[in-house]
């Protein structure tokens, strides 16, 4: 998505809807926790509720009659959302295995994926700067994700939550890559067509009779997720990123891990040990290195764009 310098003003406006925007999506986790459903019937639900959000905020700002539809567009529009609602179920479920904090502060070594899989798709150049960050990022991953001997060997359930992390990350990266090749699409309507995605075919693979057992108090965290998580954070994150530098962007990023870390804390008390906050720090040094190009062995590195989750 592309950015530019803003009036001082506008880019203020711009850093405070972003920042909330991060901090919002720090609370996913809870609702999803909450809502105390299988991933599949939630990312379902999540979809319904942010389709009709996106649909009337689309609608409201008249982007549905200015957006010229191709069907290359289409095609790959369809693409990133059988991509992106994969990877909302997969996240979903690490989630259940390894906590907030953890799954999501694992989740966000997706940029370096955007690095590798560019170079194995496109042959991009990836340079000894890019190289080296990728390095520090998946040495900060591995603590992060708190694994050890005694956690490879017995605890297997942590271990296949951090799987579906992982793959939850390279599934985003494909979206951020085919969201580089849709700059002719309104953001807004991307995730509407992603959440109309969800909607038709995740009815097919929920558990039998799992769409149909909710009840009222899970139908507010189910809404949540839709209307807050993907309407609001996401309007709010489109409109924010074109007034702000990448610079500010870069930091401001990682508002939303670091609330789901403390959120995880004060909710649950699940708090990260040293060694994990040593990955965290680490897997944030890695990304700034790469977002704002700064020099490891004489290279610089360029940035590399995403979407909301």
């Amino acid at each position: 998505m592309p950015t530019s310098i803003a009036r001082p003003d506008a880019s203020r406006q711009g850093v405070a809807a972003f920042s909330a925007a991060a901090v919002l999506m720090g609370t996913m986790g809870v609702f999803v926790a909450q809502a105390a459903l299988d991933p599949i019937t939630t990312v379902f639900y999540r979809c319904v509720f942010g389709l009709a959000t996106m649909a009337l905020y689309c609608a409201y700002k008249g982007y549905l009659r200015s957006q010229r539809f191709t069907g290359r567009l289409m095609g790959l529009a369809l693409l990133s959302g059988v991509l992106m609602v994969s990877q909302w179920v997969f996240f979903f479920g690490a989630l259940q295995g390894v906590g907030i904090a953890v799954a999501t502060v694992v989740f966000h070594v997706q940029p370096f994926w955007v690095i590798l899989l560019g170079a194995a798709i496109f042959r991009e150049r990836v340079g000894v700067a890019k190289s080296a960050w990728i390095i520090v990022a998946f040495v900060g991953l591995s603590l992060a994700a708190g694994i050890g001997w005694s956690t490879l060997s017995a605890d297997r359930a942590y271990l296949v939550g951090i799987g579906f992390t992982l793959i939850a990350s390279v599934l985003y990266a494909g979206v951020t890559l085919i969201a580089k090749a849709l700059g002719a699409l309104r953001p807004h309507l991307l995730t509407m067509i992603q959440c109309a995605v969800g909607v038709v075919s995740l009815p097919w693979l929920a558990p039998s009779g799992a769409l149909g057992h909710v009840n009222l108090h899970q139908w507010g965290w189910l809404a949540g997720l839709g209307v807050l998580h993907t309407g609001v954070s996401y309007a709010l994150i489109y409109g924010a990123v074109p007034k702000l530098p990448v610079s500010v962007i870069a930091v401001l990023q990682f508002i939303y891990p670091l609330t789901a870390v403390l959120v995880d804390w004060l909710v649950y008390g699940r708090a990260l040990t040293p060694l994990q906050g040593l990955g965290v720090a680490l897997i944030v040094l890695a990304s700034l290195g790469v977002n704002l190009g700064w020099s490891f062995g004489g290279s610089t590195v360029r940035r590399a764009g995403s979407q909301p989750r």
